[in-house]
């Protein structure tokens, strides 16, 4: 998370004369407030998984009717698309741990890629991701399915909906930190922290969607 290495602090009437008092540990504040802001996505995304839940279990025959709709295998694919860009995320934090901002080798040498190459891949998938529902919603509402239509598409695009929210939001994200990268004459430890706590975030959209992915498309 970002702690300074240092040694334990005993007491400051210990030191010898002249002798510095040792750093104290410290977690980064910036990853702490970005984990306790996701705690309170957590409470968000519960309360959307409620209404899905009541409302389902207030119309059993409705969903039933209503959830044949569903591409499952499109819904899959699209699910195995955000779950690279995860991965893809991830190889990107290891090269800001290591202080690489951009690659060292060719464009196709992806061993040898940067932050930005990296978040750079991931943005392309959640992009693709983002795409494919859109154009999922265009399918269902041509098929009748609109959140004005009844209580299963209001509580689908509901949910759907804000974690399609999410997910753009992570893609400015990292549009964002991608840009750092450019604008910074040397890539040092607040860059790569401000990469991290991206990760932290979308690593969080794509771990809710397969939960959203399990409820709506395979626990029907």
């Amino acid at each position: 998370m970002g702690y300074v290495t240092s040694t334990s602090l005993n007491s400051s009437n210990s030191l010898a004369p002249g002798a510095s008092a040792p750093a104290i540990n410290r977690p980064n504040v910036v990853a702490v407030g970005t984990i306790v802001w996701l705690g309170s996505e957590v409470m968000f995304f519960a309360g959307l998984f409620a209404i899905y839940f009541t409302l389902k279990s207030t119309s059993p025959d409705l969903w039933a009717a209503e959830t044949a709709h569903l591409n499952i295998p499109y819904a899959a694919t699209n699910t195995t698309i955000l779950v690279l860009s995860s991965v893809t995320c991830q190889f990107g934090v290891f090269a800001a741990e290591r202080l690489q901002a951009h690659r060292t080798g060719g464009l196709f040498q992806f061993w040898k890629w940067g932050l930005v190459e990296w978040f750079l891949l991931s943005y392309a998938l959640g992009a693709i991701f983002v795409a494919g529902q859109i154009l999922e919603y265009a399918t269902l509402v041509s098929e009748g399915i609109s959140i004005h239509s009844n209580a299963y598409g209001s509580a689908f695009y509901l949910t759907t909906g804000f974690h399609g929210l999410h997910v753009t939001g992570g893609l400015i994200a990292f549009l964002l930190v991608i840009g750092r990268a450019f604008a910074v004459k040397h890539f040092g430890h607040k860059e790569a922290t401000s990469a991290i706590v991206v990760s932290y975030y979308w690593h969080f959209v794509d771990v809710v969607w397969i939960g959203l992915f399990a409820v709506i498309y395979i626990i029907r």
